[in-house]
């Protein structure tokens, strides 16, 4: 019995499959009237016969000190509007965003749905019962710090330590808010790299801003935002499906 091939090092997603003539096809499905769709806990995209695809499903948990950018950075995956003022997040409120990404050694595209978990800040240390409840499933905690406030970068750690426990298998991902004012930032690209050569984990960068507007001005132009979100959603997806394989032996782990 001949063996199947090992994957190759490398890339388990492609990451520029999204902008190919298939790729835009898969696309259409979380698109309406050129406007992102948005999707309830238990609806999902509608796909034609003739565009085949699995679905992942995965539980982030997003978590940060107030004012790093919780709400505006999942406002941005979904293509919600970002809000132009900070309000503090009462209880938990979780959003679905679904992106089709295609794995490279697979003509089967995978759709991933990602259901983001949020809560302010000021609930997590009202009630007991809060973090529990988000941690509770969760395939990965995001972990966020703003560009522009160098005390929410340089508390990760201690936020890091304050949500998990060493012992807790979940994927780990810190992610940079409010790129978008970089000219005003006060964490540097040394300070990343210090970072990431200390803690080993990966660090996604963000804009939270609102991106193009159709063309009567009525609503947020969805094909031009997914564009500016794939690099997070695409490495989002890698990392939970690298995970994955890892888990069922299918790849190797990190040395």
């Amino acid at each position: 019995m001949a063996l199947a091939e090992a994957p190759r090092p490398g890339p388990l997603m492609d990451p520029e499959w999204h902008g190919s003539p298939e790729g835009k096809e898969y696309l259409g499905c979380i698109l309406r009237k050129k406007k992102r769709k948005f999707f309830g806990l238990i609806e999902r995209p509608v796909l034609s016969p003739q565009l085949p695809a699995d679905i992942a499903s995965y539980k982030l948990f997003v978590c940060g000190r107030s004012g790093a950018g919780k709400t505006s950075f999942i406002a941005k995956l979904a293509g919600l509007e970002v809000p132009s003022m900070h309000h503090e997040t009462t209880g938990i409120q979780t959003t679905c965003v679904y992106w089709p990404v295609r794995p490279t050694h697979s003509a089967r595209p995978v759709i991933f749905r990602f259901q983001f978990w949020d809560c302010g800040e000021g609930a997590l240390r009202k009630f007991d019962h809060i973090l529990p409840a988000c941690k509770e499933m969760a395939d990965a905690v995001l972990f966020l710090f703003s560009f522009t406030d160098r005390s929410s970068f340089e508390d990760v750690p201690a936020l890091i330590s304050r949500t998990l426990g060493q012992e807790e298998d979940v994927a780990r991902v810190v992610i940079g808010n409010k790129l978008d004012q970089y000219t005003h930032t006060d964490v540097t690209e040394n300070d990343l790299r210090d970072f990431q050569r200390t803690w080993q984990l990966p660090v996604m960068r963000v804009r939270s801003v609102n991106g193009p507007r159709v063309a009567e001005g009525r609503g947020l132009d969805g094909r031009a935002g997914l564009v500016e979100c794939a690099p997070v959603l695409n490495g989002l997806a890698e990392i939970l499906w690298r995970r994955d394989q890892v888990i069922a032996g299918l790849v190797g782990g990190a040395d």
